[in-house]
């Protein structure tokens, strides 16, 4: 695989264009989430997650990993399934994490992708790892994105 500028803003299209399956998964993602922690979670726009997936691909350093990742995802299919399982899993995870951001919100991120992952399914005809790409899509960007009650304060642990 060679990955060139080109091929970082032909991923970027293509996330981009993944708005009408990923903004439902991350706000089903979030609806879901929310009623575990018992509470309020702001929903996704499909505009809130190009914007989101502008500012990821804006960061050269970062666009080239993720369209990496997302390049490898989307074609990623191993006979049988099960041995490629975890690699997938190992990718959607880190993909997750890239999009969310810097600590702690990677970690979330991660986390959240198997929470996602095990609520997506792709199409039967669809190579292995391409419901894991979608988990890993709204995972990260659900993290990334405002919404969240305790992001929107400033942390009693900070020492000023």
């Amino acid at each position: 695989m060679r990955v060139t500028p080109e091929t970082v803003r032909a991923e970027r299209e293509w996330v981009h264009g993944r708005a009408d399956t990923v903004v439902p998964l991350i706000n089903d993602v979030r609806a879901d989430l929310g009623d575990l922690f018992d509470t309020d979670v702001d929903e996704v726009s499909p505009g809130q997650y190009r914007g989101a997936v502008d500012d990821v691909f804006a960061d050269g350093d970062l666009a080239v990993n993720v369209a990496t990742l997302v390049c490898l995802l989307r074609n990623l299919d191993v006979a049988d399934d099960y041995p490629g399982f975890v690699v997938d899993e190992l990718l959607g995870r880190e993909l997750a994490g890239m999009i969310a951001g810097t600590q702690p919100l990677r970690m979330l991120g991660e986390a959240t992708f198997h929470f996602a992952d095990v609520h997506t399914h792709g199409e039967a005809s669809a190579a292995a790892g391409a419901d894991d790409l979608d988990a890993a899509l709204a995972a990260g960007f659900q993290t990334r994105l405002p919404g969240w009650n305790w992001t929107e304060s400033e942390s009693p642990f900070s020492i000023q």
